[in-house]
């Protein structure tokens, strides 16, 4: 049986890696594994090559004192959030990121300078909003950097009905206003659930609540899974807005 941490960074690192934004040439592997199926799967191996979420499940695993960086508790807390999150220094975090991984991880790590520690958190947003370029590119009102910050944060969404290879959800999208990031209202939209291996969800009804990764609704939350991710991601946002003020 597929363990339950391998199968949810599965869930979660398969929509940007079929895109071929992060990770190896392994979509197909990790639909598998997220389907519940592919036990012959050697999944660390995989995740290892995964230059972005591989780094803070190492860290999170390791300031947390637990020995699998793929541990269920330890993907939960960086992709969503969990209990675990907030028991991970984050001080100690940032200046450990920065130790071992400013300078060997690429393009991922560029802007992660010790003038962004004040914004280090052991999670996915922290990831995208401080980490990733695209928070520097949104002053010319290019619709690229809000569109690429928008598919790759998971948003928490509500299940309206189900549809043939989809769901209709409401869910609030990013916007950027006056030098600002903010959410959008609530509003419906359609996302991707469709995989040749099966379900990465189980079957869903009006009501469930799921997270979105790049268009697809990649995992059930329950409602303390999405308290952690709105949390987190009203922080991150209020961060990364102050540094976007003084950037001016």
């Amino acid at each position: 049986m597929t363990p339950a941490g391998h199968r949810l960074f599965a869930r979660y690192a398969y929509a940007p890696n079929a895109r071929g934004y992060c990770g190896p040439r392994e979509g197909a592997v990790l639909e598998a594994v997220a389907c519940g199926a592919g036990d012959d799967v050697d999944v660390p191996a995989v995740a290892r090559r995964f230059s972005g979420a591989w780094p803070y499940q190492v860290l999170i695993a390791e300031l947390a004192g637990v020995d699998d960086p793929l541990d269920e508790a330890v993907g939960r807390a960086y992709w969503t959030g969990n209990a675990l999150t907030g028991e991970v220094d984050a001080d100690a975090f940032g200046a450990l990121l920065l130790e071992r991984f400013a300078g060997q991880a690429g393009h991922y790590w560029q802007h992660l300078t010790p003038d962004l520690l004040a914004e280090a958190t052991p999670t996915h947003i922290f990831h995208v909003l401080g980490v990733y370029p695209w928070t520097r590119l949104l002053a010319p009102g290019r619709p690229e950097p809000l569109e690429v910050l928008d598919g790759c944060r998971i948003r928490p969404a509500e299940v309206v009905a189900v549809e043939a290879g989809g769901l209709r959800v409401r869910t609030r999208t990013l916007r950027f206003e006056d030098g600002r990031l903010v959410l959008a209202p609530p509003a419906e939209e359609t996302v991707s659930t469709a995989s040749s291996h099966g379900s990465f969800t189980g079957p869903l009804a009006p009501g469930d609540a799921v997270a979105v990764h790049w268009g697809h609704a990649c995992d059930v939350l329950t409602t303390g899974d999405v308290a952690h991710l709105e949390r987190l991601t009203d922080r991150q946002l209020a961060l990364t807005n102050a540094r976007l003020a003084r950037e001016g």
